[in-house]
């Protein structure tokens, strides 16, 4: 099941009712959330460094516990490396287009972005759209899957609420490379932006508004 806030009040508490009379794994709830919550305040901490966090503040965990479960929220420590976005190998890719561009007015460049959420039972998947120029939030989806579909929809409804922007950047994830999303943007005669593979500089204000949702909002 996919949750939107485009659902109604009563839909969400039904599938609220339903998630919290699943069974949870207390020691994965507590690890899930405590490595998110030291991961926004030390990004370069791999597991290794993660695992000896918590020993000093004398929790008994395993390396490659948390390992996996870093896996499983996709986040990893911060330093350059190769292949650390890996496009559907069908897909084609296209060239950045931002280089030197002096961004001056709304609806000249929109950008959308992928992260996750985490929940009391687990994570879910959060995309949103974003005008460059004014920094405005122009639409977003909740997942709990990577399917594209969230990715078009919150696309869709930014372009019916807003307009078309020239220039629309995204990474090289294969929700923005596949066929469904590119040829929203193809119909309505909109530049296709990606970034280069490993570079969320080149992304840096959704990347700073991930930031502050989970640092600001999602800490308290």
């Amino acid at each position: 099941m996919r949750f939107s806030y485009g659902c109604s009040w009563y839909g969400y508490c039904c599938w609220h009712q339903r998630a919290s009379a699943l069974p949870v794994n207390t020691k994965s709830a507590v690890s899930l959330m405590g490595i998110d919550e030291q991961y926004l305040k030390t990004p370069v901490y791999g597991s290794r460094s993660m695992a000896r966090h918590f020993q000093r503040q004398g929790r008994t965990v395993n390396r490659k516990r948390i390992q996996r479960q870093m896996r499983l929220m996709g986040i990893e420590a911060v330093y350059p490396k190769p292949h650390t976005s890996r496009p559907h190998p069908e897909h084609k890719i296209y060239p950045y287009l931002l280089r030197d561009l002096t961004i001056d007015h709304p609806n000249q460049v929109w950008a959308a972005d992928i992260t996750y959420v985490p929940m009391a039972c687990g994570f879910m998947y959060l995309v949103a759209v974003m005008d460059w120029h004014s920094r405005r939030i122009l639409s977003w989806r909740l997942s709990n899957t990577l399917e594209s579909d969230f990715c078009v929809e919150a696309l869709q409804e930014a372009l019916s609420r807003y307009g078309k922007p020239e220039i629309f950047n995204t990474d090289q994830g294969a929700q923005f490379t596949s066929t469904r999303f590119t040829q929203v943007l193809k119909d309505h005669g909109i530049g296709i932006s990606m970034d280069g593979r490993g570079r969320c500089q080149d992304n840096i204000f959704v990347e700073r508004l991930w930031w502050t949702i989970k640092h600001h909002y999602l800490q308290q």
